[in-house]
């Protein structure tokens, strides 16, 4: 017990932590302004054409507060509606022949629909990574490499179907033994953060029950899935002054960064 104590001290966790399950955007990777860029890229053009066709005030997304409350941390589509929902806004969930980027269609020809827009703004981000790259923070990295090396598991979760496009373009996608992304969830038929599924599933996949995990987020759905789903410890993220949300939403500890944790002995 005393080596297993020394073992997860070291790291800054608790002494019954045997895995750790990691959010992606704003955790390990800079990618969640790249996100934040890419919704106010689409929501922007929709809101502008909406407003021209029904005579209403344009208001634009905000990339800050409208990010943070409405789509940070969940599946695409599940934001979509909620921000929308959020001015007062239905759209039909797909165009009547199906079309949308799964189909094969182009955004373009079916953007007054949810599925559109989600293709739209998948789009936008694959075009700002391309001309940007991958940027993780180095902090994160240091901090996957101090876990692995004291032999606990790590699994990413992210509501990304980009996950392991990401992860590869980042070059970190070896330091994990299991991977829960957007795919998955689709495939598993798993509900997106607050709801604990993706979390839940992967403490799963690594043979570990969820009090015996801990969860790594940045996002307020993302924190309030670490809780929902009885995990040991939530780990807030704050990387855009949210602290006190993140607590309130259930974090047990708030960083600005992951290698505060190894300064915790």
């Amino acid at each position: 017990m005393r080596a297993k104590q020394r073992r997860t001290l070291s790291v800054g966790l608790s002494a019954d932590v045997d895995g750790c399950l990691f959010d992606l955007d704003g955790v390990l990777t800079r990618t969640a302004t790249v996100h934040a860029a890419a919704w106010k890229d689409t929501f922007d053009r929709f809101l502008q054409e909406y407003s021209n066709r029904t005579n209403t005030p344009f208001v634009p997304f905000d990339a800050h507060a409208d990010y943070d409350q409405y789509v940070d941390g969940e599946p695409r589509e599940d934001g979509i509606r909620s921000f929308l929902a959020s001015r007062g806004i239905v759209l039909s969930e797909r165009s009547p022949r199906g079309e949308g980027a799964d189909a094969g269609a182009s955004a373009e020809t079916s953007a007054e629909t949810v599925q559109g827009l989600g293709a739209r703004k998948n789009e936008r981000v694959l075009q700002l990574l391309t001309e940007n790259g991958v940027q993780v923070y180095a902090g994160s990295v240091q901090y996957l490499q101090a876990i692995g090396r004291v032999g606990i598991r790590c699994a990413v979760v992210s509501s990304s179907t980009n996950c392991h496009r990401v992860l590869k373009a980042a070059g970190i996608e070896g330091l994990f033994q299991v991977r829960v992304d957007g795919m998955t969830a689709l495939r598993e038929h798993l509900a997106g953060k607050p709801a604990p599924d993706m979390y839940l599933f992967a403490a799963r996949a690594l043979g570990l029950a969820p009090a015996r995990c801990v969860v790594f987020e940045d996002a307020l759905s993302g924190v309030e899935a670490g809780r929902a789903g009885g995990f040991g410890q939530v780990i807030g993220v704050d990387r855009v002054g949210q602290a006190d949300a993140l607590r309130a939403h259930g974090a047990t500890i708030v960083v600005s960064d992951l290698t505060e944790l190894l300064m915790r002995e």
